[in-house]
C-alpha cells in the first residue's frame, strides 16, 4: 500500500510514529491546509514523507493508491468522492460521512471504479472485542446491552460561551451522535446487526445534541447506546445474559480488558493489550486487504458501517437534529 493522508491534526500525528513502522505500507505524500504547510513539512521530514502539498490534484498525482482522509466530519464526503473518482482507494476516519445518502453516493463509486472504501472504526478490530464475540454464547440468551462513553469535551466550555466550533456545529456534522456515540453504536451493531426499531433521546443545546442515549430493540433484547460531550461519566460495556455477563473496562473504541462472568462462579479475564494502540489491528487489516485484493472482507465491513449511518442518520433526524445535507 502507498498511502497518501489528507489532514496534518491530532490523530494524524499521534497515529504517524505507528505508520512509519507497519509492514506493506510507504507512506507517500501528505496534503495540507496552507496554513498547516510548515508544520505538516517538518512532520514529513521526521516520518520520511517525500511529497507534501496544500494541492489536491498534485496530492493525487503523486505515488499513492491509498487516502487515508483525517480531517472534520463535514469534509469526508468530497475528499472521499474526489479521491474514488481518481480510482484511488480510501480509508476515512470516523464518522464515515454525514449521513446515509452520502454514504450510498460513495458506496456506488467505489463500486464504480473497483476501490477499497474502509471507515476507520477501531472497535471491530481489536482482539478484546473478538473475545467477546467468542464469549457470547457462554452467557445464554441476552436480556441487556449496553456501551458508554462520555467526556468532557475541550470545545464544550467554548461553546457554552457562544463560540461555535465544529465538534458542535450542526453545519459541519458535529454533536455527540455523530462522535462518541458512533463507537457505542457500533460496539452494539458489530454483535447484535441492526436493531428492530430505535430512538434517540438527546439533550439538544443550539440544535446540535452535547449528550444523549439510543435505545435499540433487538428480538428479546434492549441495547442502550449512552454517550456525553457535556459531562464527565462511565464508560465500558456490560452485556447480560441469563448464563452470565460480559464487560469491558474501557470506552468502545479502546475496549481495553474484558471479563468473563459466569452464573456458575466462573470468571475468565482477556485483554491483548492493544487499547494504547488502537489503530494498529485496524490498519494491518486494511493493508492486508488492499494488498490481496480482498474486497470481499471490504464488502463485509463496509456493509457494517453504512447499516450503522443509516440508523445515525434516522435516528438523528427524528430527534430534530438537522444537517444541511439532509
Amino acid at each position: 500500500m502507498k498511502l497518501g493522508i489528507i489532514g496534518s491534526g491530532g490523530i494524524v500525528q499521534n497515529f504517524l510514529p505507528y505508520l512509519s513502522q507497519m509492514k506493506g505500507l510507504t507512506l507517500s505524500a501528505l496534503l495540507s491546509t496552507p496554513r498547516s504547510l510548515d508544520a505538516a513539512r517538518e512532520m514529513a521530514a521526521e516520518y520520511g514523507i517525500k511529497d507534501v502539498t496544500s494541492d489536491f490534484e498534485a496530492f493525487c498525482a503523486s505515488d499513492i493508491d491509498t487516502v487515508y482522509v483525517a480531517v472534520p466530519n463535514f469534509l469526508h464526503f468530497d475528499y472521499c468522492k474526489k479521491a474514488l473518482e481518481r480510482k484511488l482507494n480510501v480509508i476515512v476516519e470516523k464518522p464515515m460521512v454525514s449521513g446515509i445518502r452520502e454514504a450510498e453516493i460513495l458506496k456506488e463509486t467505489a463500486k464504480k471504479n473497483d476501490c477499497f472504501l474502509f471507515e476507520a472504526i477501531t472497535t471491530l478490530y481489536l482482539g478484546n472485542y473478538r473475545k467477546i464475540k467468542e464469549w457470547l454464547p457462554r452467557i445464554g440468551t441476552i436480556k441487556i446491552a449496553q456501551s458508554q462513553y462520555s467526556q468532557y469535551s475541550s470545545r464544550y466550555d467554548a461553546f457554552r460561551n457562544g463560540e461555535v466550533l465544529p465538534a458542535f456545529d450542526p453545519a459541519k456534522a458535529g454533536g455527540a451522535l455523530m462522535d462518541l456515540n458512533l463507537y457505542n453504536i457500533h460496539y452494539i451493531m458489530g454483535l447484535f446487526g441492526k436493531p428492530q426499531s430505535y430512538q434517540y433521546y438527546a439533550n439538544i443545546e443550539r440544535n446540535i445534541d452535547t449528550s444523549g442515549t439510543l435505545i435499540m430493540q433487538y428480538d428479546g433484547m434492549i441495547a442502550i447506546c449512552a454517550a456525553a460531550k457535556d459531562s464527565k461519566g462511565m464508560t465500558g460495556g456490560v452485556i447480560q445474559g441469563t448464563d452470565g455477563v460480559i464487560r469491558s473496562q474501557l470506552s468502545p473504541n479502546l475496549v481495553g480488558k474484558v471479563t468473563l462472568e459466569l452464573n456458575d462462579g466462573t470468571v475468565e479475564e482477556f485483554d491483548d493489550g492493544f487499547a494504547n494502540k488502537r489503530m494498529i489491528p485496524e490498519f494491518e487489516a486494511f493493508i492486508d486487504a488492499i494488498n490481496r485484493n480482498d474486497h470481499a472482507f471490504c464488502d463485509e465491513m463496509l456493509e457494517k458501517s453504512m447499516a450503522v449511518t443509516e440508523v445515525q442518520t434516522k435516528a438523528r433526524i427524528a430527534a430534530g437534529i438537522s444537517f444541511p445535507t439532509d
